[in-house]
């Protein structure tokens, strides 16, 4: 087989854990399989590193930032080919320009436009294990880019699609994917398997073990992923686009409390103020998410919908040269609780349990989103933890 690997900053957070790596990575290569290993910085090393930028400036050139911060994938990817090379295996560390990883040209987010696999294949052929520096790549003017949040698994997902990879295996802290956070439901489950589709609702919800634009990535590629812990051998979880045999209808349910509501009153109620507002936030980047409207009385109406709570700020002076008639409300005491699976598309009654279930412990609902195969429901922050046990019970998600 041919095989991805992505080793997060956790994983190789020390001497000793690149090491135990490697050791894994060997495992791997004496079992017949020809290995592609991508890694990220050190766990700490990117933050220690833009500290050392805001040392000198705090509004650093983002070029620059993007030379210093891809330093800390090449030095992982470097001490981990030293590693297998001592282990007696041939091994060669590449940076992400080496690997033929180009992306546009917006520094510090850039995004991947094609991978020249001609050196990872030529490596491959040698019978050499490949050591990639993901999170990083360069643009057509040459410079370094790196890709924002995630840009390692990112760079892993890729990178598999251009040398058509039998599967990508992505390493962590944590053995897969689970039915909610066991920190708050300690008879959370582990998943074996779980669809593209179920991951991407539940990565962009808040579940922290894939980063969302790896997911649609892999999922454009037909890619099948798998999560697991790089600190022991147990079974991971299989991120696959195959349909799931009939049985479990709800996967999982995340908590969000990186999230804030914003209202505002008194809008005019004619076409074309809806567009007006919205635009001014896309303009600024701004991630809108829920939104509600009501129906107008008097010529008049409320729009609210939610942002990042980490956003607000900027939603706030964004919307604060709107009409003076305009009365904008802001709350950051709110989280967002979400049920995902694929067998809402087949089952009847999901939103009812649901509502039932929260009403019966006396929790409001504040907004209500869904999709095919998602219901995201906003409540009180401090009601956050308990909305995910007691769903995770009404589903029965701990068998």
């Amino acid at each position: 087989m041919l095989i991805v690997q992505k080793y997060g900053g956790t994983s190789v957070g020390t001497l000793e854990r690149i090491n135990l790596v490697a050791k894994r990575v060997a495992k791997r290569k004496d079992e017949g399989n020809a290995i592609v290993v991508v890694v990220s910085a050190m766990s700490g090393v990117t933050n220690k590193l833009i500290d050392y930028a805001e040392f000198f400036s705090k509004n650093p050139s983002s070029r620059e930032l993007d030379m210093l911060l891809s330093a800390g994938e090449r030095v992982t990817s470097s001490l981990l080919a030293i590693a297998l090379q001592e282990l007696g295996y041939k091994a060669v560390a590449f940076s992400g320009r080496q690997a033929g990883l180009k992306t546009d040209s917006f520094h510090t987010k850039a995004k991947i436009e094609l991978i020249d696999p001609t050196s990872i294949n030529e490596a491959l052929n040698d019978d050499k294990i490949v050591v990639i520096a993901g999170f990083q790549g360069v643009d057509k003017n040459g410079d370094v880019t790196t890709l924002g949040r995630g840009g390692s698994d990112l760079s892993a997902v890729a990178i598999a699609g251009a040398i058509k990879a039998d599967l990508c295996e992505i390493y962590t802290d944590v053995d897969g994917v689970y039915t909610t956070d066991p920190r708050i439901e300690p008879r959370a489950r582990k998943l074996d398997k779980i669809t593209y589709d179920e991951m991407l609702e539940l990565a962009s919800l808040g579940a922290k073990v894939l980063q969302n634009r790896s997911v649609e990535l892999a999922k454009k590629l037909n890619i099948n992923l798998v999560t697991r812990s790089s600190f022991n051998e147990n079974d991971g979880t299989l991120i696959t686009g195959e349909k799931k045999m009939e049985g479990a209808i709800i996967s999982g349910i995340a908590l969000d409390r990186n999230q804030a509501r914003v209202t505002i009153r008194n809008v005019d109620d004619k076409p074309g103020v809806a567009a007006k507002i919205f635009k001014i936030l896309s303009t600024q980047e701004i991630n809108v998410d829920m939104i509600i409207q009501n129906i107008g009385t008097d010529g008049v109406a409320n729009i609210g919908f939610t942002v990042p709570e980490n956003e607000l700020n900027q939603t706030l002076k964004a919307l604060s040269n709107l009409d003076d008639s305009f009365s904008v409300e802001s709350d950051s005491n709110i989280v967002k609780v979400s049920i995902v699976g694929i067998g809402m598309k087949s089952h009847s009654g999901i939103a009812a349990l649901a509502f039932e279930t929260l009403a019966k412990n006396g929790i409001n609902i504040q907004m209500i989103s869904t999709s095919e195969i998602r219901i995201s429901i906003i409540v009180e922050a401090k009601y956050g933890e308990l909305a995910v046990r007691i769903l995770h019970e009404a589903y029965e998600l701990y068998k």
